[in-house]
């Protein structure tokens, strides 16, 4: 699912495209109009803030919510010099987060977030080599 919206913005991005479908399963199971207690939504999981800072007029419109996440995505891991654990970190829990701990934050949701992410990158990469 998504695959078209999926690819564009990974290569418009330069990100793997694998890492935007294993953040979309983490962060909604690819239901677009997932919405957390804390009011992210949509498939990235954008919270109001963050889909304004990046453009993202309705969060729950697919492929913009998918262009957003993954712009959000490449900035942490521009921000952390493309280590994917600490960017999957600062998705999760924020980059000041990540910075402030100077690596994985010792909360027990976001170091089950980044093995999570860990493993589905590598289940949707080995998917895409067939």
């Amino acid at each position: 699912a998504y695959a078209d919206d999926i690819a564009q913005a990974a290569r418009q991005l330069s990100v793997d495209p694998a890492l935007v479908r294993a953040l979309i399963h983490a962060e909604s199971g690819f239901n677009p109009r997932a919405r957390s207690q804390k009011g992210a939504t949509g498939l990235m999981q954008l919270m109001p803030g963050t889909a304004r800072m990046l453009g993202v007029a309705d969060p729950l419109v697919p492929s913009d919510n998918i262009r957003g996440g993954t712009q959000y995505l490449a900035e942490q891991l521009a921000r952390f010099k493309g280590d994917t654990s600490l960017a999957a970190a600062a998705y999760n829990a924020g980059p000041g987060a990540v910075q402030k701990y100077a690596g994985i934050p010792p909360y027990a949701e976001t170091q089950g977030y980044v093995q999570r992410i860990k493993i589905l990158h590598q289940r949707y990469k080995d998917s895409a080599r067939g």
